[in-house]
């Protein structure tokens, strides 16, 4: 438990979902004298946060003292120790000492709010520690991994960098801009692509594409479509020239494949639907079958709608439930297949090393919605109410095209060649996912055993 906490990707993974974190600098690791410095924004503020960290002991102790921050004072201590032979091999106890500015006004009025937002914190921060440790454990005999990750700075791909980071692993980022040290540089659009930096990989994770966020004009279109299906093209085809293959690419797919299915439920037998998104996702998959010829196991994961706080549908959604604009949409009959982000970084790496595993695989949680059930879950965790709904025509008229093909489409599909491999949800369930992901969870998800948190707030 105590190198996760040091290696890349911990503080990332440790960030609280529902805040918007921007990590401006970073110093060494968690050792004395080492810094972190990151943005915190709130509205329209942009408040600066420098760690400075102390009390280093191997395996036992690391500290953080904020030396700039919202806080007069801020002291965070990480105490770790030995489970006993009936429990947990490891334990972490957070103790955090903390003073408000100007205390003497904020301290009676704020308090409560300031602990309230800690403890949720830290629920999230221990549920994913032991629930990242416990993917990991699951692998550990199989050593360290090379994996190359195109994507590494969207939504999906920045948690699964530092979820395969803290695990040991090392992640080679393929990327647009000029490479740093360790990244493999490709362009897409001009076909080109480091090839020699993508040998003695053990896996492929293919996660880039342009959004499909956004009014679909046909320039739009075009780069949906290009941007999937002739980027993996070439990816493909480099990694059958390798000399040294990897053994596996995981690349993501969609469950727009499926079209607009109405009430049918859909496994990974079902046809292929109508739609522009069904088309795009046909022609995405058929571009690896140079990786399949070369013998390199290729898994296309159909992603559902992914829950998540820091993008997508639900981070939108949030701030409408906020101004009690929220509601259903459509006729709200339609349903939604969907996965929490952390889970669906499970399922990756699930992916990665479960050899029975290909061709295409539904990533969607087990228990599809319709979409006025998602709405008035929604409603519920943020405390808001969901009482205007989105009439179909004004969805149509102002979305188009994309609020056909995703916001009124009908697909209840099922995640049963997940199952069957073995992959265990941590949230099966679209409450405890939104809770998890919103921070609005019950206390009780943290098993104490393992984690505690100790807050001692101080008034002079």
């Amino acid at each position: 438990m105590f190198v996760w906490h040091q290696r890349p990707g911990a503080f990332e993974r440790l960030a609280p979902t529902w805040e918007q974190l921007e990590i401006v600098g970073r110093e060494g690791t968690i050792e004395d004298g080492d810094r972190l410095s990151f943005c915190l924004r709130k509205g329209p503020l942009r408040l600066p946060w420098v760690a400075r960290h102390q009390g280093f002991v191997p395996g036992r102790n690391f500290e953080d003292v904020a030396e700039r921050s919202p806080f007069a004072r801020w002291h965070h201590v990480h105490a770790f120790a030995d489970g006993d032979a009936n429990g947990p091999a490891a334990t972490l106890t957070d103790r955090i000492d903390y003073q408000l500015p100007l205390d003497r006004l904020s301290w009676p009025l704020a308090r409560g709010q300031v602990e309230g937002v800690l403890e949720q914190m830290f629920v999230q921060r221990h549920v994913r520690t032991a629930n990242d440790l416990r993917r990991h454990h699951a692998v550990a005999e199989r050593g360290p991994i090379r994996v190359a990750l195109t994507g590494s700075s969207g939504l999906i791909g920045t948690e699964l960098r530092a979820f395969l980071t803290t695990g040991g692993h090392t992640v080679v980022p393929v990327v647009r801009r000029t490479p740093a040290a360790h990244e493999v540089a490709w362009d897409p659009d001009h076909a080109t692509i480091d090839g020699p930096g993508l040998e003695h990989l053990d896996a492929v994770v293919h996660l880039a594409g342009e959004p499909v966020a956004g009014r679909w004009t046909r320039a739009k279109r075009d780069r949906i479509r290009s941007s999937r299906v002739a980027g993996t093209r070439l990816l493909c085809e480099t990694l059958a020239s390798l000399r040294h293959k990897p053994k596996v690419l995981i690349c993501a797919s969609g469950i727009g494949i499926y079209g607009n299915a109405g009430e049918a439920e859909l496994d990974e037998q079902s046809p292929v639907g109508d739609g522009f998104l069904a088309t795009v996702a046909r022609a995405w998959e058929a571009a690896t079958q140079p990786a399949r010829d070369a013998g390199i196991r290729v898994v296309t994961l159909r992603i559902g709608l992914v829950t998540s706080a820091r993008g997508g549908l639900v981070e939108r959604l949030r701030s409408l439930y906020g101004l009690g604009l929220g509601g259903p949409i459509g006729d709200g009959r339609q349903w939604q297949s969907w996965i929490d982000l952390d889970d669906l970084v499970g399922v990756i790496h699930h992916a990665i090393y479960t050899e029975q595993l290909e061709g295409p695989v539904n990533a969607v949680a087990p228990a599809p919605v319709q979409q006025a059930e998602f709405a008035a879950t929604l409603a519920r965790v943020l405390g808001r109410p969901a009482w205007i709904s989105v009439p179909e025509v004004v969805v149509r008229w102002v979305f188009g095209q994309l609020g056909r093909e995703i916001l009124l489409a009908s697909q209840r599909v099922t995640g049963s060649r997940l199952g069957d491999s073995g992959f265990g949800f941590d949230f099966p369930t679209l409450e405890s996912s939104l809770r998890h992901q919103l921070g609005r969870a019950e206390p009780q998800a943290v098993d104490r055993a393992v984690a505690r948190f100790e807050v001692a707030g101080r008034s002079c």
